[in-house]
């Protein structure tokens, strides 16, 4: 994917994780898109604590798309995903990941939230540790005020 296409997929990303918070749900954000860098196959939001975003995506692509076709898909979302995250997406082999913004801007905005206690863990040490060459892009600091803004005062409630 180009930057470009990148940046417009954040975007799209971030007002999925806005519905989500609309919703009551943590505000995060992610989408798969297909190996032509333009086509959305699906969106996610966040459910809870344990189905985040892009796991519960990666799950729902692997049940539906060929691992073949996966690898050449890109996981687009909000934040830098967690381990767990991570994990998922390297199972379900989608090759590629693009991510708005760092782990370590989210520790920032949630403190020491409960519902969410981040892992200093980056998603790239998560991938290095394992045997596919996964290519990920990120963070994208222009977009950076546009992905927090949802959740600016959410970790406080």
């Amino acid at each position: 994917m180009t930057p470009e296409q990148c940046r417009r997929h954040l975007l799209r990303a971030n007002e999925v994780a806005r519905r989500a918070a609309t919703l009551g749900r943590h505000p995060f954000g992610a989408l798969l898109v297909a190996p032509d860098g333009e086509t959305v196959l699906a969106e996610q939001g966040n459910i809870d604590t344990v189905h985040h975003a892009e796991a519960t995506l990666a799950r729902t692509a692997s049940l539906n798309y060929s691992r073949e076709y996966l690898w050449n898909c890109t996981l687009v979302t909000t934040f830098e995903p967690c381990a767990m995250c991570t994990g998922t997406l390297y199972w379900a082999n989608i090759g590629h990941l693009v991510y708005g913004a760092a782990e370590s801007t989210l520790l920032q905005l949630t403190g020491a939230a409960e519902d969410n206690p981040t892992l200093s863990l980056p998603c790239r040490t998560v991938i290095a540790s394992g045997q596919k060459a996964i290519r990920v892009e990120g963070p994208f600091p222009d977009l950076e005020p546009d992905l927090v803004a949802p959740h600016i005062g959410f970790w406080q409630r």
